[in-house]
């Protein structure tokens, strides 16, 4: 959500990142709670709860962007993830999401990806760009 928040630290390298990302058409794997994570962050830095409603829906429309439904399969992954590795509940969504897809997960949430990495690998924008 960082990318999306230009008075938050570090905004600038999470939203190049994404830029990034999207250049090259490389596959984003992502909970369907982005959604309204994504227009909760525009809606509170901006006051826009129209333009808020209009970016997550962009977001889902990329063509590069896979939105994972919260099954009861990755509930329960999630949930036991939450237990084993104390994340807080919608950390543990992206992070058994990262898992079930054997993917990378990129984060600017320090607890997320300490705890995290014991599941699946963890990196912020910055080391995502790096490599």
């Amino acid at each position: 959500m960082n990318a999306f928040n230009p008075y938050e630290n570090g905004h600038a390298n999470s939203l190049a990142f994404l830029e990034a990302v999207q250049k090259r058409g490389d596959p984003l794997i992502v909970p369907a709670l982005i959604l309204p994570e994504i227009a909760a962050a525009v809606a509170r830095a901006t006051g826009d709860s129209t333009g808020a409603w209009e970016f997550a829906q962009a977001a889902a429309g990329l063509s590069n962007v896979t939105l994972v439904s919260i099954t009861p399969a990755v509930a329960r992954l999630a949930a036991q993830l939450a237990s084993d590795y104390r994340l807080r509940g919608a950390d543990a969504v992206y992070v058994a999401v990262a898992r079930r897809y054997a993917t990378t997960l990129v984060s600017r949430d320090s607890e997320q990806r300490t705890r995290g990495e014991a599941v699946v690998p963890c990196q912020t924008p910055e080391e995502a760009l790096a490599t």
